[in-house]
């Protein structure tokens, strides 16, 4: 339920930026689109089946909550990129949310719940003052840049581990709920030299059949595009169409910005 409150929030809040600060007119510009992909942070090594579960529920809470678009992860992706057998279970999953719960037939089905309408306040009330705060420091980039952010990930990832290990959060199959025989084997999926000769193969051809001054035009537009103060995203969007690789529009970038290099922690 807190993730369906996070999403409910965060489209209450996207209204109200974009209208206050922004002075937006239009509806549709106050309507909050987004996509949500399941918590590969949550799936486990041990006991992978239980990872059917997590992905379900949380793509549960993702439709409840609103989401337009949806992933659903496989889950063996602890341990390997999934297997065909999991994507497809992953695959099912939505299937299943989509034309036998009845989850997506309602706009906000849980709103006037007491506690996802509580919850969802004090989510958006905490989430207000962490932007706030970051409002106070200057803007998103400076916070990067002094580590504050950085800190932020930190400082919640080490309390949450220190809750597992306390047991004070249950992880079933982890930390509680363990098996004493060992565990069957899972398939792993493997890349093999096989594969990555196919991909290299693959890729040399679309380089082959593409109109390479168009992929060069396309990824000097972007150039200058980084070099200057305009918005890259329609750049890049028109270098893929050119069939630019995604290391080339890495690599155009890396060429203006530079590696990041994390600065010292304060």
């Amino acid at each position: 339920l807190e993730e369906v409150a996070k999403f409910r929030a965060a489209r209450r809040m996207w209204a109200t930026i974009m209208e206050e600060r922004f002075d937006a007119d239009d509806p549709k510009s106050k309507q909050l689109k987004f996509h949500t992909q399941t918590a590969g942070s949550t799936l486990t090594a041990q006991q992978i089946d239980n990872n059917i579960v997590r992905v379900a529920y949380q793509a549960l809470a993702a439709v409840l909550g609103g989401t337009q678009s949806l992933h659903t992860n496989g889950k063996d992706e602890a341990l390997s990129i999934p297997t065909e057998e999991s994507v497809r279970t992953a695959l099912r999953t939505q299937q299943i949310l989509a034309h036998e719960s009845g989850a997506a037939d309602t706009i906000d089905p849980l709103a006037g719940s007491y506690y996802v309408e509580g919850l969802t306040d004090d989510i958006e009330a905490e989430a207000q003052a962490i932007l706030d705060e970051v409002d106070s420091r200057g803007g998103m980039r400076r916070a990067v840049e002094d580590q504050w952010v950085q800190r932020q990930i930190q400082d919640v990832a080490f309390d949450r581990q220190q809750e597992i290990e306390e047991k004070e959060r249950v992880i079933v199959g982890v930390n509680e709920f363990e098996v004493d025989d060992e565990e069957p084997e899972a398939d792993i999926e493997e890349v093999t030299a096989d594969d990555e000769r196919r991909q290299i193969e693959h890729l040399n051809d679309v380089k082959a059949d593409r109109d390479s001054e168009a992929v060069e035009a396309a990824l000097a537009d972007l150039r200058a595009a980084a070099a200057g103060d305009e918005n890259v995203m329609p750049y890049i969007v028109a270098a893929v169409k050119a069939y630019a690789s995604v290391g080339e529009i890495c690599n155009t970038l890396r060429d203006v910005f530079g590696e990041h290099q994390p600065g010292a922690a304060l």
